[in-house]
């Protein structure tokens, strides 16, 4: 009897509690979404797996030797993951669209809006019992709404990497949840005359500005925000890869096999952190509603400085570009050309709206910058 009962206590079954009970249903729901719904299935498929993996009770896999232990800081703690994926988003961004429209800066500028707006809302949601988020942790939670992973995970991971489990998870579910959450708030502030309007062919951009550009923009946020230059110094090496087209071994590494390993790795650093004890907590249900203020605040900011760009412009603008500047690329563009098409069959807006898209990439990390800059 002795025997069973040591056998008995070896065992998962026994050492089960609720929550983490509770916690692999969470990993099966974004399994669920990986893979039948489609939504982000290359960081929902391993954060959901790495989830179920860190809620196995005796399995160790977030103890002191345990791989997802490792990984997480290697990878995280040290925030050589979302830079690194930075380096490959750049390498896969065309700054074209927006280097031919210059203007779409000021989108996805205005798109970060919706960081600040939150940032204070977090901090203002310590008057409802049960919330004391610090002023570390509202910056991390207001990063939701640039839409942006990496950035979301690389501030966190500095400033509240505590609260790394459910940012990423709020971060990634609304950036997956673009085609649902973008359409109504874009239409609810424009009329079906202004979504109809047709925008003119960008001018072709020429290899050399395409050079510049990286190297320039570089140069500017280590003169002017320093805190910034891990982020878009990676981003800005990435996109000279590509440009230079003398280094194309390198810039396909960057845009495919790196990108694909440290994808997986970064998927199961944060699916470790979804741990009972740390997500099941109504901090969390607090990240999850202020990630969606965010990120509807975000769409909208960028909506209406594109009606405001609009009525002094001497060309014609649409103001649904505008929502694009949330970062998400490329599916906010794609969300933006659907619901064109939707108001007129003829009008493609796909590369217009690619302006503002890789504009927000840069916004969200010149506003990471700036929080770190503040409170980091």
């Amino acid at each position: 009897m002795e025997a069973l009962q040591t056998l008995w206590e070896s065992t998962a079954l026994y050492a089960f509690t609720i929550g983490q009970a509770v916690m692999m249903l969470v990993g099966a729901l974004l399994l669920f979404l990986a893979i039948k719904k489609k939504f982000e299935p290359l960081l929902l498929l391993p954060i959901g797996f790495g989830c179920i993996l860190a809620n196995i009770p005796m399995a160790g896999f977030n103890d002191p030797g345990g791989l997802l232990y490792y990984i997480y800081e290697v990878g995280i703690s040290t925030g050589v993951f979302p830079l690194l994926i930075f380096m490959g988003v750049g390498a896969m961004t065309d700054f074209g669209p927006l280097l031919a429209n210059p203007r779409t800066l000021l989108l996805g500028a205005a798109a970060q809006f919706g960081i600040f707006a939150t940032l204070f809302g977090a901090v203002l949601l310590n008057y409802v019992p049960g919330f004391d988020f610090t002023l570390q942790q509202a910056s991390a939670i207001a990063i939701i709404g640039g839409a942006d992973g990496p950035t979301a995970i690389f501030l966190t991971s500095i400033l509240a990497p505590e609260l790394l489990g459910p940012i990423a998870v709020a971060a990634y579910s609304y950036m997956a949840l673009v085609p649902i959450i973008q359409p109504p708030i874009m239409k609810a502030l424009t009329t079906k005359e202004e979504r109809a309007i047709k925008m003119e062919q960008l001018r072709p951009v020429a290899r050399r500005e395409k050079i510049i550009f990286p190297l320039a923009a570089l140069f500017l946020t280590l003169l002017f925000l320093p805190t910034a230059t891990p982020l878009v110094g990676m981003f800005c090496l990435g996109n000279l890869m590509r440009e230079a087209g003398v280094v194309d071994r390198l810039s396909k590494t960057a845009q495919n096999e790196l990108i694909n390993i440290v994808t997986i790795f970064l998927g199961l650093a944060v699916g470790s952190k979804l741990s009972a004890h740390e997500f099941l907590a109504l901090e969390t249900l607090g990240i999850l509603v202020l990630g969606a203020v965010a990120f509807s605040i975000g769409t909208a900011a960028g909506v209406l400085m594109a009606k405001l760009l609009a009525r002094f412009s001497s060309t014609p603008i649409n103001p649904l570009i505008g929502a694009a500047g949330v970062s998400a690329v490329p599916m906010a563009a794609r969300v933006v050309n659907k619901v064109g098409l939707e108001a007129n069959p003829q009008n493609f807006l796909l590369m217009h709206a690619m302006g503002p898209n890789v504009a927000g990439v840069l916004g969200s990390a010149v506003a990471a910058g700036v929080l770190l800059a503040l409170v980091g």
